[in-house]
């Protein structure tokens, strides 16, 4: 299997988790910033498939930058397109960690189930 990509957040306690529970697992990956190496606007498009189309399961709605540009109230009368360059721009608006891996594999979040079932092999 060709190497995950994880963009992870250095100062995130979740994104630790993940970064270890890889680790951990013997699994191969390249880790990027997500603040200074976001997503590439294709690489969200392959996320957002993988989450069944919906974009809302990309976004940090926690996160503070979310909360200060109000995208609660503007994504309803945003485009696919235009999300995904803004998320592009920002990745601190995307939530995290998200790994991408082969054959449109994309997790959204740290949940050892779900990671389990994705990345290793049986």
């Amino acid at each position: 299997m060709s190497p995950l990509t994880a963009y992870l957040h250095p100062k995130c306690s979740t994104c630790e988790q993940a970064r270890q529970w890889l680790r951990g697992h013997g699994l191969a990956f390249v880790e990027k910033d997500i603040r200074t190496m976001p997503p590439t606007v294709a690489e969200l498009r392959v996320m957002q498939k993988a989450m069944g189309g919906e974009r809302k399961k990309l976004l940090n709605t926690s996160g503070l930058e979310y909360r200060q540009q109000g995208l609660a109230a503007k994504l309803p009368g945003l485009s696919d397109p235009a999300v995904l360059a803004r998320l592009a721009g920002n990745g601190m608006l995307i939530k995290r960690p998200f790994v991408l891996g082969p054959g449109g594999v994309g997790l959204v979040g740290f949940d050892e189930r779900k990671w389990a079932a994705a990345l290793l092999q049986p």
